[in-house]
């Protein structure tokens, strides 16, 4: 590890709380393997105190933030510039400065399909059904336009969040693709999926017991679905295992966690970076916390 000095440039992750985070894991394990003077640290910013953060973190000459929740709508009017990715997903996770101010984008939507795209798949008929309609929802949305998916249905228990998430789309493009249904209709649609996205936190720590899906609704995938949860730990989560059992090809967060992190040190570094240290890092963390 080099010495920090006072010549070290500094990184870092907002949130609160964000002592949880797993971001200062990851990128400093990847900046002492390429030697780079940088460190990343946790900055705990509570809501009200974020406009004033955002200006004195710049100020001190900050190069680059992650963002986490509650701040990745509310940090936007802050912005001067912001990437048709972020305006789409509607939220942000990653800041760095110019010389005019802070800009932002949202390497959610790339972290998100990282592992997608090494499965060399043809997308172009394929059937996405995303379940919850929260702000990881939004990125995942994004991230299946891109892909070329042209179905996506998303499911969710709130009727009124549900007709809230359809109508909040200017994007033609997904409008055109984008279903919403209630979760009552997820026994009709199951069958057709081609990729099945939980996006909402159940079956997280502290209940991994528990599982977005009932045991006669996983049976339902076709034998050559992909089930895909954004939830990183426990790995797997009851919903993958659920997916194993039927032999299916099953994708977790961990992934999505290390490609949107790594997505982001390569913007405030300009180079690319050792994504399997970032990775390796983060699962032996992940083992050691188990």
């Amino acid at each position: 590890m080099l010495p920090i000095t006072g010549k070290t440039k500094l990184l870092g992750v907002i949130g609160h709380p964000v002592a949880h985070s797993l971001s200062p894991v990851m990128h400093n394990a990847a900046l002492q393997a390429i030697s780079s003077d940088h460190v990343y640290a946790a900055f705990p910013i509570a809501p009200a105190d974020l406009p004033v953060a955002i200006e004195g973190l710049g100020a001190s000459g900050v190069q680059g933030l992650s963002v986490t929740i509650p701040h990745k709508q509310a940090v936007m009017p802050l912005l001067t510039q912001i990437t048709e990715t972020a305006q789409q997903v509607g939220a942000v996770n990653t800041l760095w400065r110019d010389g005019h101010g802070w800009q932002g984008t949202n390497t959610d939507v790339e972290g998100f399909l990282a592992p997608l795209l090494e499965l060399k798949r043809d997308w172009s008929g394929g059937k996405a059904v995303v379940l919850g309609h929260g702000g990881a929802a939004r990125a995942v949305v994004v991230g299946l336009i891109q892909l070329g998916c042209p179905e996506i249905i998303v499911v969710g228990r709130s009727p009124e969040k549900l007709a809230q998430f359809a109508d909040s789309w200017t994007d033609q493009e997904i409008k055109q693709a984008l279903q919403v249904l209630p979760w009552e209709e997820l026994s009709k649609v199951i069958p057709q999926a081609t990729l099945l996205i939980n996006s909402t936190p159940v079956g997280m720590v502290p209940h991994p017991e528990q599982s977005p899906l009932d045991q006669y609704l996983v049976e339902k995938l076709p034998p050559t679905a992909i089930a895909y949860d954004l939830i990183y730990t426990p790995r797997p989560t009851k919903f993958l295992q659920q997916a194993q059992e039927r032999g299916l090809v099953t994708i977790d967060g961990a992934e999505m966690l290390v490609q949107q992190g790594a997505a982001a040190l390569k913007i405030w570094l300009q180079r690319d970076v050792p994504v399997d240290v970032m990775r390796q890092a983060l699962l032996h963390h992940l083992e050691k916390s188990a």
